[in-house]
């Protein structure tokens, strides 16, 4: 057996999850001097190998660069990779992995991941630039956002009916047609930008929108109409009166994320492959 393969392996292993050398060394009880040692050819003691493992969230196998068969053992891997970091690191890992499964999708192998970036990388080198991958086949596509001003990643098998799955018993013109009203855009954005569980009254969108008694009215039952809004009547000063409670939802960041995809369609890809004979809907 090459027993470099695991300095190489460590290096990769390293570079993906975006640590130092001093981190390694830090959490095995080594020099970083000692971690530099393998990656340039040198092979750990054998007692250090499932630290080295752990510290990854790879089996000691993965080390030795043999290929993992056992599924349930990859799956097992990435959710104690997930949960070993702290929750607000979780969907930047998450992330890193949804990056890896572009990657395969468009056919990168793993021989070439050591000289592929990292997401995390890639975001510090774009900036805020916009950039992004997709792969388009009859089996589905996928959609990921590169950049640090936006990320994010879909993945979308290839639908069996779309007529059943998309469109019987949706209106879409008559949704498209209320969320072209300004005021209902507005009032829209405006409720998802306070804080989560504040209630409100109709004055609210006339003291922020500046809209009249009864187009205010108008907007909060379109906002029901989607069970956006929810109201409760409640006895103050010996009357009654309406009070409404927002319900948000990321199905509208969404809908924007990709809404503005269409108006300002990307230009820049870091991967594209479009290999599709079958019709999209």
């Amino acid at each position: 057996m090459d027993m470099t393969i695991i300095g190489r392996q460590i290096a990769l292993l390293r570079r993906e999850k975006g640590s130092r050398q001093e981190d390694l060394a830090n959490y095995v009880g080594v020099s970083a001097q000692a971690v530099s040692k393998w990656e340039n050819g040198g092979v750990p003691d054998t007692e250090l190998l499932p630290g080295i493992a752990d510290y990854f969230g790879v089996s000691v196998d993965t080390l030795f660069g043999r290929c993992i068969t056992d599924y349930s053992d990859l799956q097992a891997a990435i959710v104690k990779k997930i949960n070993e970091v702290p929750e607000e690191e979780r969907f930047a890992q998450v992330m890193e992995r949804c990056w890896d499964m572009e990657r395969a999708l468009f056919g990168v192998s793993s021989d070439d991941l050591e000289t592929e970036k990292t997401l995390e990388n890639k975001k510090k080198e774009l900036g805020e630039q916009l950039r992004y991958s997709s792969i388009i086949t009859d089996y589905g596509f996928s959609r990921m956002g590169l950049s640090a001003r936006m990320q994010y990643f879909l993945v979308v098998p290839q639908i069996p009916d779309t007529q059943a799955a998309l469109f019987e018993g949706i209106d879409y013109p008559a949704f498209f047609k209320d969320f072209a009203e300004r005021d209902v855009f507005d009032a829209c954005v405006m409720l998802h930008r306070r804080e989560e569980g504040k209630a409100f009254t109709a004055g609210l969108l006339m003291k922020k929108l500046g809209l009249e008694p009864e187009r205010a009215q108008q907007v909060l039952d379109i906002l029901a109409k989607y069970r956006l809004i929810r109201e409760t009547a409640i006895e103050l000063d010996d009357s009654t009166q309406i009070v409404y409670h927002f319900n948000p939802t990321p199905s509208f960041a969404a809908l924007l994320i990709f809404a503005r995809e269409m108006i300002a369609p990307p230009k820049t890809f870091d991967y594209f492959q479009i290999n599709k004979d079958k019709a999209y809907l």
